[in-house]
C-alpha cells in the first residue's frame, strides 16, 4: 500500500497570523485541504494520516467531512518540532500496516504538490527504497557565519533543494526515527537530512518550483497567484 503522512504539528510563527498557516483560507479553501485533496485525488495513494497541531483536530476533522477527504484515516498529535510529528504518526501508521508498504512524508503547507509529483516519488522509493522531491539549486550559494558577510561560496551544481514529498519503506522510516532516538538526534529538520545524520544515503525523485512551501505572507501570496495560472500553449514541457 502507499500511505500519505501529512505533517500539520507547527503553529507558523514566520507567517505573523492568528492561526496556523496550514489552516488560513486561501481560494475558498484551507490551505492544509489544497494539500489533502492532492492525495485523496491521486489512484495510487491508499491512505492518509495527519500530524495535527494541538486543539485543531476536531476543525480537521470537521474540514474533511466538508471537502470528502475520505482517505483521511488517522489523525494524531503533532510534535515540538517536525521530527516528532513525523515520529508520532510513523509509530502509528506501523500499527496498521505492512512494513513494506511506502510511506509519503509531506507537508501540509505544500499545497502545490502535483500528480507528477507524488506519482514520481511512489514508484523510486518502490525502486529504491527511498525518494526526496527535488528541484536544482539555480541560485549562487554563498557561505556565512553571521548572515552579514561571506566565508567563501558553494558550486550549486553540488546540490540541490529538498522538498517533499519524501517517501520510504514504512519500516525503514520507523528504524531510523528509533536510531536517531538512541544517538540523541532528536531535531533533524527533514526525513532525508535524519538519514544523512544517521550515514544513510537517499534518491532524489521529481520536485518543482511550483511546489512551494508556505513559510511567510510573501509566499501566501505567490500560491493565490499560481492557482491563477495556466501554462501558456506555445511554452514547450
Amino acid at each position: 500500500m502507499n500511505l500519505a503522512l501529512i505533517i500539520a504539528g507547527g503553529v507558523g510563527r514566520r507567517m505573523h497570523q492568528d492561526i496556523p498557516k496550514q489552516f488560513l483560507t486561501v481560494d475558498n479553501r484551507p490551505v492544509i485541504i489544497h494539500t489533502l485533496a492532492a492525495f485523496q485525488k491521486h489512484p495510487s495513494v491508499d491512505a492518509i494520516a495527519v500530524a495535527c497541531v494541538a486543539g485543531w483536530e476536531k476543525v480537521l476533522q470537521a474540514y474533511a467531512k466538508q471537502f470528502n477527504i475520505t482517505k483521511l484515516k488517522y489523525i494524531v498529535p503533532g510534535g515540538e518540532n517536525g521530527q516528532d510529528s513525523i515520529r508520532n504518526g510513523l509509530f502509528e501508521l506501523e500499527k496498521h500496516y505492512d512494513k513494506q508498504d511506502v510511506i509519503l512524508v509531506h507537508d501540509a503547507i505544500r499545497p502545490m504538490v502535483s500528480e507528477d509529483i507524488i506519482s514520481d516519488c511512489i514508484v523510486t522509493a518502490q525502486k529504491f527504497g527511498s525518494a526526496i522531491a527535488t528541484i536544482p539549486c539555480t541560485e549562487a550559494m554563498m557561505e556565512t557565519e553571521n548572515g552579514q558577510n561571506s566565508i567563501g561560496s558553494y558550486p550549486r551544481e553540488k546540490l540541490l533543494r529538498a522538498q517533499t514529498p519524501q517517501g520510504f519503506q514504512l519500516g525503514k522510516l520507523c528504524s531510523m526515527h528509533r536510531l536517531a532516538l538512541q544517538k540523541g538526534i532528536t531535531n533533524s529538520v527533514a526525513s532525508c537530512t535524519l538519514f544523512a545524520e544517521l550515514g544513510q544515503d537517499v534518491h532524489f525523485s521529481l520536485g518543482s518550483e511550483k511546489n512551494i512551501k508556505l513559510t511567510t505572507t510573501d509566499d501566501l501570496e505567490i500560491f493565490k497567484a499560481l492557482l491563477l495560472v495556466k501554462k501558456a500553449q506555445w511554452i514547450k514541457a
